[in-house]
């Protein structure tokens, strides 16, 4: 009996050692991303996380050959918590909505090369894993930026001297609209390592704006659709990072960004589950949708679909927009990496 119980045990650390191993497999290849906005002073739970994406730097529009870092001593605290982490990834993101410059920048060789140059600047003097360009977006000037018909192609031209001045040793990413519009990406996929897309903010209430399939409630694309998206335009499955979003957009009485936290707090509010999107809402005292979010169950059924599809992982936006106990990106965390007892 003593001798089946040891080989029992045996059995069971062996299977426990292989679970295990099979955890590490995952945390290696699998990204958890975390924007984090540069306008506050909260220092991320690296249990969490991956990959920290500092929002933002800028084009320098005085100039367009530099980088402007906002808030640059909070970014160089960021980078320093690879000291003491050295397997987290800390890239920094260069964009944003409303960010300009880009198409001014990217028009000329001589400011794109030096832009380039830049990046490799900053990734070296601050001991970071690499840049993310988030410019919204070539060619387009929705967000109030200027634009150019060239746009496309120099953006590629862009992201080509950018790999060329860092190196493939560090990670070059791009932030991309759902519908995969604006990027050619059988010309750029090459020099990239990840492409985020920002499946979210695709409409309003009466709306969903990050649903993950299609439903009388969904906004102008769902998330299973900007993944198909970006399959079709040339993006492979292993490159393909979906974004979620830790708010809400209300209207009326609530704000258009609507923080998780404070969604968690609301009274007088009734609450609903869309089962053919998969995201719940929220409507007021006389029925009207006021209100269009994530929880930890949606979160959960989108970390499910990433890991069904084989892409690459998850990003959000944005970190601390989450509840204090972390609730959304702990889940997050777990469902990707498959961990039960964290």
């Amino acid at each position: 009996m003593k001798k089946i119980f040891c080989t029992l045990a045996l059995m069971g650390l062996i299977f426990v050692s292989c679970s295990l191993d099979k955890a590490e497999e995952v945390k290696e290849t699998k990204v958890v991303a975390a924007y984090l906005a540069h306008n506050s002073d909260v220092e991320p739970d690296l249990n969490w996380v991956t990959q920290i994406n500092y929002a933002f730097g800028l084009v320098d529009t005085s100039t367009f050959d530099r980088i402007v870092i906002l808030n640059e001593s909070r970014f160089s605290k960021v980078a320093q918590l690879k000291k003491d982490n050295p397997d987290i990834k800390i890239l920094l993101s260069i964009g944003g909505w409303g960010a300009g410059g880009f198409s001014e920048m990217a028009a000329s060789e001589c400011t794109r090369k030096a832009f380039a140059e830049d990046c490799k600047r900053i990734v070296l003097e601050y001991g970071i894993d690499g840049i993310d360009l988030d410019w919204e977006y070539p060619s387009s000037s929705e967000a109030g930026i200027s634009s150019s018909e060239d746009d496309v192609d120099n953006f590629t031209l862009l992201v080509k001297d950018i790999r060329e001045a860092i190196g493939n040793d560090k990670l070059l990413t791009i932030a991309t609209i759902a519908d995969a519009f604006y990027v050619d990406f059988p010309a750029v996929i090459d020099y990239l390592d990840m492409v985020n897309i920002m499946a979210y903010d695709v409409s309003r209430p009466p709306y969903h704006h990050s649903a993950l399939y299609r439903s009388q409630h969904s906004g102008r694309i769902t998330a299973d659709e900007a993944v198909e998206a970006h399959l079709k335009a040339g993006v492979p499955e292993d490159k393909l990072v979906l974004g979620i979003p830790l708010y809400g957009h209300g209207v009326d009485s609530l704000p258009d960004y609507t923080y998780y936290a404070d969604i968690l707090n609301l009274e007088n509010y009734n609450f609903y589950w869309d089962d053919t999107a998969k995201v719940p809402y929220a409507t007021n005292v006389d029925g009207k949708f006021v209100l269009c979010y994530e929880d930890t169950i949606s979160v959960a059924l989108k970390s499910q679909y990433v890991n069904e599809k084989n892409l690459r992982g998850i990003m959000y936006w944005e970190y601390t927009l989450d509840a204090p106990s972390l609730p959304l990106v702990k889940t997050i965390y777990r469902e990707i990496m498959k961990i039960d007892n964290m």
